[in-house]
């Protein structure tokens, strides 16, 4: 890996993480503040979707990815393209997207 990446990779995890917990806690704070239940509802079935595509990618490594026994579940030594990864490339990405998305619905701020 590039040197420049070393350095800038742990900044912008940091920063994004930040900016995630920051908006959870804002969120208890600005619960649902239009008075909207129905946006509310989709916002709460948002968030599980988000838990789903958050967490399937951990398992189909394990199962599908040759992951080698104590090793991390990112540590694969084949390609998955089945299960969760059929459908899309970047489940977790998509689980933190959807997770902002359904934070912004339960607010309704």
């Amino acid at each position: 890996m590039k040197q420049w990446k070393r350095l800038v990779w742990p900044f912008v995890w940091t920063v994004w993480s930040i900016l995630i917990v920051l908006q959870i806690i804002l969120s208890f704070f600005l619960y649902n503040r239009a008075g909207l239940p129905i946006l509310r509802h989709v916002g709460w079935i948002t968030m599980a979707v988000s838990a789903v595509f958050g967490w399937l990618p951990i398992f189909a490594f394990r199962k599908k990815g040759g992951v080698l026994k104590g090793r991390s579940y990112i540590q694969t030594t084949v390609l998955v393209d089945s299960g969760v990864y059929a459908v899309v490339r970047h489940p977790q990405f998509l689980a933190g997207i959807l997770l902002s998305f359904a934070l912004i619905l339960i607010t309704q701020h």
